[in-house]
């Protein structure tokens, strides 16, 4: 196999290694034309799917600005959420600026390893936080009855699931973790709820498993809810 190559079936294997799913040599339709993708990992929610996609430059030298703004122009074109530019070799300064305040992570397959996949749970991280705004929308938008009927908040004096602490709850933990400092508590009610008193998070690992079991819950409880409503 050709070095390139292994480069991209490695690439792929690493992404599929952290629980995404991950294929090579994709031919991707976008909005204005067809784009091929080395690698185009995906990871697929209730109600909710991610799409990155992935280049990889095999190369003696450094990528330049003109290939970040190539892999901005497909991600856009294709609907991507983010697009991730690897590369040995490194990147010039034009191409680090350009990625700057994007949706383009500029790295290398070796510092993804070597960092313990910090910078992919930043962005599962980023992701997760995004998904619970969406659901934090589409909550606040079901009267108040519905939600007790339908099991999204429980009715006054009783205990059941809530919605709203779940929100409430994975957008706390989001926000201590993006600041980076482990280990953490979180005060709010709901983690009192669900884990013992004083319980101590210990790294992004942790925190993206726990809310996204959690925001895939609520997903699907509101997607069981809209899809009632259709039918009504």
């Amino acid at each position: 196999m050709k070095a390139w190559k292994q480069y991209q079936e490695d690439a792929a294997e690493y992404f599929r290694s952290i629980g995404l799913n991950a294929s090579t040599d994709v031919t991707v339709k976008g909005a204005r034309t067809k784009h091929d993708v080395d690698v185009l990992v995906t990871s697929h929610y209730v109600g909710f799917d991610i799409t990155w996609a992935v280049e990889c430059k095999h190369w003696k030298n450094p990528v330049n600005k003109l290939h970040v703004l190539g892999l901005r122009e497909i991600v856009s074109d294709v609907g991507a959420d983010r697009g991730i530019l690897l590369s040995e070799s490194g990147f010039q300064s034009g191409a680090i600026e350009a990625a700057n305040l994007t949706n383009i992570q500029v790295t290398s397959l070796a510092n993804l390893r070597d960092s313990a996949s910090e910078s992919i749970y930043a962005m599962r991280l980023r992701d997760l936080y995004d998904r619970i705004a969406i659901c934090n929308d589409r909550y606040w938008d079901i009267p108040k009855e519905d939600r007790i009927e339908h099991g999204l908040r429980p009715d006054v004096g009783e205990h059941n699931y809530s919605g709203a602490r779940v929100i409430n709850l994975c957008t706390d933990l989001l926000t201590r973790a993006f600041r980076g400092v482990y280990p953490f508590e979180s005060e709010d009610i709901q983690a009192f709820f669900l884990f013992r008193r004083g319980r101590q998070f210990e790294s992004p690992k942790e925190i993206v498993e726990i809310v996204d079991a959690q925001v895939s819950e609520l997903e699907e409880k509101l997607n069981s809810y809209e899809a009632v409503t259709l039918k009504a």
